[in-house]
């Protein structure tokens, strides 16, 4: 009689790859890089797509319509959900759009006056890992939804409010974006002092 072997089950992963993991302090360096380079458009940028936590896809749904009302609708993936956008990105996109006399529409445009393309959004962001000292293979616009919500969830500890402003339909699909490298698990285990 041959005996039958239980598949062995795996684990779902539940570490994030350090070495493609913006970490907020990196983020910040690219802020600063890109406000060093004078390239203001790039700042907001990135403000606007860590802050609200939106898809590369999505930005073309930040409307000056939409910095007036503090709140953007977006359509994507064959669903609608309302974003709220932070009041201090409110007022300094009002600014840019103020300067930029963009009344109506997208607030992020091309120098020809379309919205931002996902290449164009990939080429800035790319152009400030050298001078930001941040490693190239961690800067893309994805990222930066991601430390959105690694940042919401450490504040909120909330994962269904998180999963509704990411327009996640799947919880599961939310614990992805919420995984850490594994260091704030190891300072938390030896901060535990459990051994002798």
């Amino acid at each position: 009689m041959a005996g039958k072997a239980k598949p062995l089950k795996h684990q779902r992963r539940i570490f994030a790859d350090p070495g493609r993991e913006l970490t907020r302090a990196e983020y910040f360096r690219l802020l600063n890089a890109a406000r060093a380079a004078g390239n203001k458009r790039t700042q907001l940028l990135l403000e606007a797509l860590c802050s609200t936590g939106t898809r590369v896809s999505e930005l073309q749904f930040i409307t000056a319509e939409a910095v007036r009302r503090h709140k953007a609708s977006i359509r994507c993936k064959g669903k609608c959900r309302e974003i709220l956008l932070p009041a201090e990105l409110c007022h300094r996109l009002t600014r840019w759009c103020q300067k930029h006399r963009i009344h109506a529409g997208p607030v992020f445009l091309s120098r020809v006056g379309k919205p931002l393309s996902r290449v164009t959004v990939w080429k800035l962001l790319k152009a400030l890992c050298e001078r930001a000292n941040v490693a190239g293979k961690k800067v893309f616009p994805h990222n930066l939804r991601h430390l959105f919500a690694r940042t919401f969830y450490n504040l909120e500890k909330n994962i269904s409010k998180l999963a509704d402003l990411l327009g996640h339909s799947s919880i599961e699909t939310t614990r992805i974006y919420i995984m850490e490298s594994g260091a704030e698990q190891e300072r938390l285990l030896n901060k535990m002092h459990l051994l002798l």
